[in-house]
Protein backbone atom coordinates (compact mmCIF):
# COMPACT_ATOMS: atom_id res chain seq x y z
CA UNK A 1 0.00 0.00 0.00
CA UNK A 2 0.99 4.11 -0.74
CA UNK A 3 1.47 6.61 1.43
CA UNK A 4 -1.11 9.50 0.11
CA UNK A 5 0.82 12.82 0.93
CA UNK A 6 4.19 12.04 -0.23
CA UNK A 7 4.20 13.38 -3.63
CA UNK A 8 3.12 16.35 -2.16
CA UNK A 9 6.15 16.64 0.19
CA UNK A 10 8.17 16.20 -2.92
CA UNK A 11 7.19 19.15 -4.68
CA UNK A 12 8.02 21.31 -1.43
CA UNK A 13 11.07 20.65 -1.43
CA UNK A 14 11.44 20.94 -5.28
CA UNK A 15 9.87 24.46 -4.57
CA UNK A 16 11.65 25.56 -1.66
CA UNK A 17 15.09 24.10 -3.94
CA UNK A 18 13.91 26.71 -6.67
CA UNK A 19 13.76 29.68 -4.68
CA UNK A 20 16.65 29.07 -3.06
CA UNK A 21 18.51 28.70 -6.03
CA UNK A 22 16.48 31.98 -7.79
CA UNK A 23 18.11 33.90 -4.53
CA UNK A 24 21.40 32.71 -4.64
CA UNK A 25 21.46 33.60 -7.91
CA UNK A 26 19.64 37.24 -7.83
CA UNK A 27 22.48 37.83 -4.79
CA UNK A 28 25.29 36.83 -7.16
CA UNK A 29 23.94 38.87 -9.60
CA UNK A 30 23.47 42.27 -7.16
CA UNK A 31 27.37 40.71 -5.54
CA UNK A 32 28.49 40.70 -8.86
CA UNK A 33 26.93 44.34 -10.08
CA UNK A 34 28.19 46.01 -6.40
CA UNK A 35 31.96 44.84 -7.42
CA UNK A 36 31.60 46.28 -11.39
CA UNK A 37 30.27 49.08 -9.69
CA UNK A 38 33.31 49.65 -7.11
CA UNK A 39 35.79 48.37 -9.79
CA UNK A 40 34.40 51.91 -12.17
CA UNK A 41 34.06 54.30 -9.36
CA UNK A 42 37.74 52.90 -8.81
CA UNK A 43 38.72 53.88 -12.30
CA UNK A 44 36.87 56.86 -12.83
CA UNK A 45 39.19 58.08 -9.25
CA UNK A 46 42.43 56.73 -10.76
CA UNK A 47 41.77 58.59 -13.84
CA UNK A 48 40.16 61.85 -12.32
CA UNK A 49 42.33 64.69 -12.19
CA UNK A 50 44.16 65.38 -8.80
CA UNK A 51 44.02 67.52 -6.23
CA UNK A 52 47.71 69.40 -6.59
CA UNK A 53 47.23 73.02 -7.52
CA UNK A 54 50.78 73.73 -8.59
CA UNK A 55 53.77 71.41 -9.99
CA UNK A 56 55.46 69.45 -7.77
CA UNK A 57 58.96 68.10 -7.34
CA UNK A 58 58.55 65.04 -5.41
CA UNK A 59 61.57 62.63 -4.43
CA UNK A 60 61.12 58.95 -4.03
CA UNK A 61 63.73 56.86 -2.25
CA UNK A 62 65.54 53.70 -3.72
CA UNK A 63 63.73 50.93 -1.89
CA UNK A 64 60.33 52.19 -1.07
CA UNK A 65 57.40 49.48 -2.25
CA UNK A 66 53.95 50.55 -3.10
CA UNK A 67 52.77 51.10 0.27
CA UNK A 68 54.93 53.56 1.01
CA UNK A 69 55.02 55.65 -2.42
CA UNK A 70 51.12 55.61 -2.03
CA UNK A 71 51.31 57.38 1.22
CA UNK A 72 53.76 59.81 0.20
CA UNK A 73 52.29 60.97 -2.99
CA UNK A 74 49.06 61.29 -0.55
CA UNK A 75 50.90 63.53 2.17
CA UNK A 76 52.29 65.12 -0.65
CA UNK A 77 48.97 65.97 -1.89
CA UNK A 78 49.34 64.42 -4.93
CA UNK A 79 46.42 61.80 -4.78
CA UNK A 80 43.20 62.10 -2.93
CA UNK A 81 43.68 58.57 -1.88
CA UNK A 82 46.31 56.00 -1.65
CA UNK A 83 44.09 52.82 -1.22
CA UNK A 84 42.60 53.60 -4.59
CA UNK A 85 45.79 54.09 -5.97
CA UNK A 86 47.74 50.75 -4.47
CA UNK A 87 44.59 48.98 -5.70
CA UNK A 88 44.84 50.31 -9.04
CA UNK A 89 48.38 50.41 -9.40
CA UNK A 90 48.07 46.34 -8.59
CA UNK A 91 45.52 45.50 -10.46
CA UNK A 92 47.47 46.87 -13.35
CA UNK A 93 50.40 44.43 -12.29
CA UNK A 94 52.70 47.84 -11.48
CA UNK A 95 53.22 46.69 -8.11
CA UNK A 96 57.06 46.11 -8.33
CA UNK A 97 57.74 48.44 -11.40
CA UNK A 98 57.82 51.66 -10.00
CA UNK A 99 60.58 53.64 -10.03
CA UNK A 100 62.71 55.24 -7.57
CA UNK A 101 64.11 59.04 -8.28
CA UNK A 102 62.95 62.70 -8.66
CA UNK A 103 59.72 63.14 -10.28
CA UNK A 104 58.32 66.87 -11.43
CA UNK A 105 54.24 66.32 -11.27
CA UNK A 106 52.39 68.37 -13.27
CA UNK A 107 49.23 70.51 -11.16
CA UNK A 108 46.51 68.58 -11.03
CA UNK A 109 48.31 65.39 -12.22
CA UNK A 110 46.09 62.44 -12.30
CA UNK A 111 46.47 59.04 -10.41
CA UNK A 112 46.54 57.36 -13.43
CA UNK A 113 49.12 60.11 -15.08
CA UNK A 114 51.71 59.90 -11.55
CA UNK A 115 51.49 56.11 -12.14
CA UNK A 116 52.56 56.11 -15.67
CA UNK A 117 55.52 58.66 -14.77
CA UNK A 118 56.74 56.43 -12.07
CA UNK A 119 56.45 53.04 -14.09
CA UNK A 120 58.22 54.26 -17.19
CA UNK A 121 60.99 56.54 -15.03
CA UNK A 122 60.35 59.91 -16.56
CA UNK A 123 62.47 61.38 -13.82
CA UNK A 124 63.67 65.26 -13.63
CA UNK A 125 66.45 65.74 -15.51
CA UNK A 126 69.33 68.21 -15.41
CA UNK A 127 71.79 69.90 -17.74
CA UNK A 128 75.12 69.90 -17.60
CA UNK A 129 77.15 71.96 -20.25
CA UNK A 130 80.92 72.18 -21.15
CA UNK A 131 82.26 74.79 -23.61
CA UNK A 132 84.45 73.23 -25.97
CA UNK A 133 88.30 73.93 -25.35
CA UNK A 134 88.11 73.72 -21.56
CA UNK A 135 91.18 71.89 -19.92
CA UNK A 136 90.41 68.69 -18.06
CA UNK A 137 90.65 70.11 -14.64
CA UNK A 138 88.44 73.11 -15.83
CA UNK A 139 85.49 70.25 -16.76
CA UNK A 140 86.16 68.49 -13.05
CA UNK A 141 86.14 72.15 -11.51
CA UNK A 142 82.59 72.65 -13.43
CA UNK A 143 81.07 68.72 -11.61
CA UNK A 144 82.55 69.58 -8.48
CA UNK A 145 80.24 73.09 -8.34
CA UNK A 146 77.06 70.85 -9.23
CA UNK A 147 75.45 70.28 -5.92
CA UNK A 148 72.88 67.73 -7.46
CA UNK A 149 75.75 65.24 -8.76
CA UNK A 150 77.52 63.43 -6.06
CA UNK A 151 80.64 61.22 -5.27
CA UNK A 152 84.67 62.44 -5.59
CA UNK A 153 86.64 62.72 -8.88
CA UNK A 154 89.89 60.41 -7.61
CA UNK A 155 91.87 61.55 -10.84
CA UNK A 156 91.69 64.49 -13.93
CA UNK A 157 91.16 62.99 -16.67
CA UNK A 158 93.83 62.95 -19.36
CA UNK A 159 94.08 66.12 -21.84
CA UNK A 160 91.86 65.79 -24.53
CA UNK A 161 90.17 62.68 -23.61
CA UNK A 162 86.78 64.39 -22.84
CA UNK A 163 84.36 65.44 -25.42
CA UNK A 164 82.61 68.98 -23.92
CA UNK A 165 78.57 69.25 -25.44
CA UNK A 166 75.67 69.42 -22.74
CA UNK A 167 74.75 65.74 -21.24
CA UNK A 168 71.36 65.20 -18.99
CA UNK A 169 71.44 63.61 -15.53
CA UNK A 170 69.41 62.48 -12.80
CA UNK A 171 70.02 63.54 -9.42
CA UNK A 172 72.23 62.00 -7.75
CA UNK A 173 74.18 60.57 -10.45
CA UNK A 174 77.71 60.73 -9.26
CA UNK A 175 80.61 62.91 -11.17
CA UNK A 176 82.91 59.77 -12.15
CA UNK A 177 79.99 58.96 -14.34
CA UNK A 178 79.40 62.04 -16.39
CA UNK A 179 83.01 61.99 -16.83
CA UNK A 180 82.92 58.25 -17.91
CA UNK A 181 80.09 59.31 -20.86
CA UNK A 182 82.18 62.02 -21.96
CA UNK A 183 84.71 59.94 -22.09
CA UNK A 184 82.96 57.48 -24.30
CA UNK A 185 81.42 59.92 -26.33
CA UNK A 186 84.64 61.55 -27.84
CA UNK A 187 85.49 57.38 -28.49
CA UNK A 188 82.73 56.56 -30.23
CA UNK A 189 83.14 59.94 -32.16
CA UNK A 190 86.62 59.60 -32.86
CA UNK A 191 86.05 56.14 -34.36
CA UNK A 192 83.19 57.45 -36.57
CA UNK A 193 85.30 60.04 -37.77
CA UNK A 194 88.55 58.57 -38.07
CA UNK A 195 87.17 55.83 -40.81
CA UNK A 196 86.18 59.17 -43.19
CA UNK A 197 89.36 61.12 -42.86
CA UNK A 198 90.74 62.96 -45.80
CA UNK A 199 93.70 60.93 -47.34
CA UNK A 200 97.59 61.72 -46.59
CA UNK A 201 97.53 63.78 -43.16
CA UNK A 202 100.43 64.78 -41.70
CA UNK A 203 99.60 62.60 -38.56
CA UNK A 204 98.53 59.06 -38.24
CA UNK A 205 97.13 58.20 -34.68
CA UNK A 206 93.89 59.16 -33.14
CA UNK A 207 95.81 60.92 -30.52
CA UNK A 208 97.58 63.23 -32.81
CA UNK A 209 94.31 64.05 -34.40
CA UNK A 210 93.16 65.09 -30.93
CA UNK A 211 96.52 67.15 -29.91
CA UNK A 212 95.94 69.07 -33.30
CA UNK A 213 91.87 69.83 -32.96
CA UNK A 214 92.70 70.76 -29.88
CA UNK A 215 94.98 73.76 -31.23
CA UNK A 216 92.12 74.50 -33.59
CA UNK A 217 89.81 74.48 -30.92
CA UNK A 218 91.97 77.22 -29.06
CA UNK A 219 92.40 79.46 -31.84
CA UNK A 220 89.35 79.78 -33.10
CA UNK A 221 85.35 80.09 -31.75
CA UNK A 222 83.83 80.70 -34.92
CA UNK A 223 83.05 77.17 -36.24
CA UNK A 224 82.56 77.79 -40.03
CA UNK A 225 86.56 78.58 -39.52
CA UNK A 226 87.68 75.79 -38.41
CA UNK A 227 88.10 74.03 -41.69
CA UNK A 228 90.39 76.66 -42.63
CA UNK A 229 92.40 77.31 -39.74
CA UNK A 230 92.87 73.26 -39.31
CA UNK A 231 93.55 73.80 -43.53
CA UNK A 232 96.81 76.37 -42.03
CA UNK A 233 98.19 73.81 -39.83
CA UNK A 234 98.03 70.73 -42.02
CA UNK A 235 99.59 72.75 -44.72
CA UNK A 236 102.33 74.04 -42.09
CA UNK A 237 103.09 70.43 -40.92
CA UNK A 238 103.30 69.05 -44.15
CA UNK A 239 106.44 71.52 -45.40
CA UNK A 240 107.67 70.85 -41.95
CA UNK A 241 106.69 74.44 -40.67
CA UNK A 242 106.17 74.95 -37.12
CA UNK A 243 102.99 75.17 -35.86
CA UNK A 244 103.61 78.67 -34.26
CA UNK A 245 100.20 78.77 -32.09
CA UNK A 246 100.13 81.27 -28.89
CA UNK A 247 97.61 78.83 -27.16
CA UNK A 248 100.03 76.25 -26.99
CA UNK A 249 102.94 78.81 -25.29
CA UNK A 250 99.61 79.63 -22.91
CA UNK A 251 99.21 75.71 -22.10
CA UNK A 252 102.99 75.19 -21.03
CA UNK A 253 102.63 78.04 -18.54
CA UNK A 254 99.61 77.94 -16.72
CA UNK A 255 97.55 74.50 -17.95
CA UNK A 256 95.69 76.62 -20.27
CA UNK A 257 94.23 79.04 -17.85
CA UNK A 258 93.65 82.64 -19.40
CA UNK A 259 97.17 84.66 -18.30
CA UNK A 260 94.83 88.08 -18.68
CA UNK A 261 97.38 89.39 -20.43
CA UNK A 262 99.57 89.35 -23.80
CA UNK A 263 102.51 86.86 -24.52
CA UNK A 264 106.02 88.31 -23.74
CA UNK A 265 108.72 88.20 -26.04
CA UNK A 266 110.29 85.84 -23.32
CA UNK A 267 107.56 83.21 -23.45
CA UNK A 268 107.66 83.34 -27.32
CA UNK A 269 111.30 82.40 -27.11
CA UNK A 270 111.17 79.93 -24.65
CA UNK A 271 113.06 76.63 -26.11
CA UNK A 272 111.91 74.93 -22.37
CA UNK A 273 108.53 74.95 -22.71
CA UNK A 274 107.61 71.78 -24.33
CA UNK A 275 104.39 73.28 -26.05
CA UNK A 276 105.90 76.23 -27.68
CA UNK A 277 105.52 75.42 -31.02
CA UNK A 278 107.05 78.82 -32.08
CA UNK A 279 109.94 76.70 -30.93
CA UNK A 280 109.46 73.12 -31.80
CA UNK A 281 108.96 71.59 -35.04
CA UNK A 282 105.94 69.05 -34.44
CA UNK A 283 103.19 68.61 -32.47
CA UNK A 284 102.99 69.23 -28.28
CA UNK A 285 103.39 66.64 -26.51
CA UNK A 286 99.53 66.63 -25.65
CA UNK A 287 96.65 67.71 -26.31
CA UNK A 288 96.30 71.52 -24.92
CA UNK A 289 92.40 70.87 -24.38
CA UNK A 290 89.40 69.16 -24.93
CA UNK A 291 88.31 69.78 -28.48
CA UNK A 292 84.60 69.12 -29.62
CA UNK A 293 83.16 67.52 -32.41
CA UNK A 294 83.78 70.56 -34.85
CA UNK A 295 87.11 70.94 -34.43
CA UNK A 296 87.83 67.23 -34.33
CA UNK A 297 85.79 66.56 -37.80
CA UNK A 298 87.87 69.98 -39.12
CA UNK A 299 91.26 68.69 -38.41
CA UNK A 300 90.05 65.23 -40.31
CA UNK A 301 88.97 66.57 -43.20
CA UNK A 302 90.39 70.07 -43.44
CA UNK A 303 89.52 72.70 -46.48
CA UNK A 304 90.90 72.32 -49.75
CA UNK A 305 93.17 75.72 -48.83
CA UNK A 306 97.13 76.46 -49.76
CA UNK A 307 96.51 79.01 -46.94
CA UNK A 308 100.02 79.04 -44.84
CA UNK A 309 99.04 81.75 -41.99
CA UNK A 310 96.22 83.45 -40.44
CA UNK A 311 95.70 86.74 -38.18
CA UNK A 312 92.59 88.00 -36.57
CA UNK A 313 90.53 90.31 -38.88
CA UNK A 314 88.75 92.48 -36.25
CA UNK A 315 85.51 90.99 -36.90
CA UNK A 316 85.69 88.00 -34.39
CA UNK A 317 87.44 86.16 -37.19
CA UNK A 318 90.39 85.76 -39.04
CA UNK A 319 92.39 86.71 -42.30
CA UNK A 320 93.82 83.63 -44.02
CA UNK A 321 97.28 84.07 -46.60
CA UNK A 322 99.33 81.82 -48.60
CA UNK A 323 102.39 84.17 -48.56
CA UNK A 324 104.21 85.49 -45.94
CA UNK A 325 104.06 88.71 -47.86
CA UNK A 326 100.37 89.11 -47.81
CA UNK A 327 99.97 87.97 -44.33
CA UNK A 328 102.01 90.85 -43.26
CA UNK A 329 99.90 92.98 -44.54
CA UNK A 330 97.30 91.42 -42.81
CA UNK A 331 98.92 91.68 -39.48
CA UNK A 332 99.30 95.77 -40.04
CA UNK A 333 96.22 95.65 -40.96
CA UNK A 334 95.09 94.34 -37.11
CA UNK A 335 97.38 96.43 -35.56
CA UNK A 336 95.83 99.28 -37.22
CA UNK A 337 92.13 98.06 -35.49
CA UNK A 338 94.35 97.64 -32.54
CA UNK A 339 95.15 101.33 -32.30
CA UNK A 340 91.82 102.45 -33.46
CA UNK A 341 90.20 100.59 -31.18
CA UNK A 342 92.47 101.72 -28.02
CA UNK A 343 92.49 105.51 -29.24
CA UNK A 344 88.48 104.99 -28.84
CA UNK A 345 87.63 104.29 -32.43
CA UNK A 346 90.17 107.29 -34.00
Amino acid sequence: MSDAPAPKAKSGLVRFFLWFVVAVFVLALAAAGAVYGGYKWMQAEFAAPGPSSEETIILLPRGDGLIAIASRLETEGLISDRRVFRAAVTLDGGEGVLRAGEYRIPAGASMAQIYEQLRVGQTVQYPVTFAEGLTSAMIVETLEAVDVLTGDIAEIPAEGTLLPETYLFTRGTTRQDILDRMAAAQTELLDRLWEGRAANLPFETREEAIILASVVEKETGVGAERPEVAAVFVNRLRRGMRLESDPTIIYGISQGRPLGRGLRRSEIDNADNAWNTYQIPRLPPTPIANPGAEAISAVLNPAESTALFFVADGSGGHAFADTYAEHQRNVANWRRIERQRRNGGN
